[in-house]
């Protein structure tokens, strides 16, 4: 039973990163991980989910619930940046997990990590699908219905989702630095977008709009079983909309936003001065993007007051209703290249948690292999680029993407859990960021993710528990009897 328990000591996962045959190249800068964290969270949520929120759960108060949802972000990003500047080595979470709770801990890590990236690289990859099949409308070229994916219950391929993580895909096995390079050039389009929103349109706010700031509190109607949140089958408890308490229901619910910053950590081993750097890229990324959620949807329920927000595309519709369709085209522009930075940088944090996973043993070692040019682990990059390409090809997700949340604020709870074990187990570990507070930091970041998990429908977390499962039974069959630690053919114990 011990055995399921064993931990991997940090210096042993430092000295795995120094064997030439895994061994990735190191390309990155704080600018780096900061663009790559901007990239992958501003996406679906800054141009979709401020108007379907302020519409139908807070108002103009969604502003403060971006603010309320960037603090417990913060909290998980405090303790991310200690752990990724005390272990610098790829997989992120999991590697985290591996050092302080152990093996098997930090292998359900791991599976869950490779559903949540999976499942989320799949939806974005779909979602820009629909911008561009929206804009070749616009310009007179339409795909046929069997190649415009899954929907309505008839069945295709979405063919331009599947040929964007294949592109991607060919990008990351070329190298972080190009990857890097691609982002840079697309979240510099996406902010410019956001910054023209937020500038332009001040120009039209109508002060009137923000009556009531908080709009009167509004039960929610019906919704029961296993549609139901969890929190509310337990407790009976029925969250509200608008007033105060509709304030934290929409955090619950613009959290998701944020999701992607923890990604930043995944890039730790191929970054120069990773103790130094990734604290700054991930706190650095959270920083800038909480402004920017709160700009625009300060500005987009001033322009158009919230009851009147369209819920499919709210910033280019809110520059339509005041006249002026260009800015709104360049808006659902601005979108669709967004979403091409998000997708890639999932997928690159997949490839990476199991490159890490696979580097300990506990997946095939062939997948450890990195490229003897590009120094990236293109195998693990082009079996997981394909499988994603088909899972976005073939599959209409929607209800699936929940599944992307709850497995994200459960990697926040096991590093949060991970940072005060380490500090008992290991207090002697140099540590170039410190997380403050500690151990009530970590506990406020547990107890906040936990309860947005409790917000998340029961239904979401039955399909979690499924894949868990597998996971648990993969391990058994497979990772258990191949883990290096546990034959002890770590590097250093030949």
């Amino acid at each position: 039973m011990s055995s399921l328990f064993r931990t991997k000591s940090v210096e042993q996962s430092i000295r795995d990163t120094e064997e030439p045959e895994t061994a990735l190249k190191k390309s990155l800068s704080a600018l780096d991980l900061t663009v790559f964290g901007v990239g992958v969270i501003i996406g679906t949520g800054i141009f979709v989910l401020t108007g379907k929120i302020a519409k139908e759960t807070a108002g103009p108060s969604v502003a403060i619930a971006f603010v309320v949802a960037g603090l417990v972000c913060a909290l998980a990003a405090l303790c991310y940046a200690e752990f990724a500047s005390t272990v610098p080595v790829a997989g992120s979470a999991y590697t985290f997990s591996y050092a302080s709770l152990g093996e098997f801990p930090a292998w359900i890590i791991g599976w869950d990590l490779i559903l949540e990236l999976a499942l989320g690289c799949a939806v974005v990859a779909v979602g820009w699908s629909g911008y561009m099949r929206s804009l070749l409308d616009t310009a007179g070229l339409h795909l046929p219905q069997w190649l415009s994916g899954t929907h309505n219950g008839d069945f295709g391929f979405d063919l331009l989702a599947a040929l964007l993580v294949v592109a991607l895909t060919l990008v990351l096995v070329a190298g972080m630095k190009l990857s890097s390079r691609v982002t840079g050039i697309v979240v510099a389009v996406k902010v410019t977008v956001v910054l023209i929103v937020v500038i332009v349109g001040a120009f039209f706010i109508t002060g009137s709009h923000y009556d009531p700031f908080v709009p009167p509190s509004q039960e929610v109607e019906g919704g029961g079983g296993i549609h139901a949140p969890l929190i509310q089958l337990m407790t009976g408890f029925t969250p509200a909309n608008f007033g105060v308490m509709g304030i934290f229901t929409a955090a619950a619910v613009v959290f998701f936003a944020f999701i992607g910053f923890d990604i930043v950590a995944t890039a730790a081993e191929e970054t120069h001065n990773p103790q130094r750097d990734v604290p700054r890229g991930i706190l650095g990324s959270l920083f800038i993007c909480t402004l920017l959620y709160v700009a625009v949807s300060i500005v987009v329920t001033g322009m158009q007051k919230y009851t009147e927000l369209s819920t499919d595309a709210p910033l280019a519709d809110a520059f339509k209703s005041v006249g002026h369709p260009f800015w709104a085209g360049l808006i659902s522009f601005g979108a669709a290249v967004g979403l091409t930075s998000v997708s890639m940088i999932l997928l690159l944090g997949q490839t990476r948690v199991f490159f890490a996973m696979s580097r300990d043993g506990l997946l095939p070692r062939a997948f450890s292999r990195v490229h003897p040019r590009f120094g990236t682990p293109y195998r693990s990059t082009l079996l997981l680029g394909g499988v994603v390409a088909l899972l976005a090809g073939f599959t209409s997700i929607d209800e699936l993407a929940e599944l992307v949340n709850i497995g994200t604020l459960f990697a926040f709870v096991v590093v949060a859990l991970g940072v005060i074990l380490l500090r008992r187990s290991r207090p002697d570990l140099p540590r170039a960021f410190r997380t403050p507070l500690v151990p009530l930091v970590p506990i406020v970041s547990v107890l906040a993710s936990f309860w947005l998990m409790l917000n998340l429908p029961a239904e979401t977390w039955l399909r979690f528990a499924v894949w868990m499962l597998l996971g648990v039974l993969v391990y058994f069959v497979y990772g258990r009897t191949h883990s290096r630690l546990g034959r002890g053919t770590q590097a250093g114990e030949n």
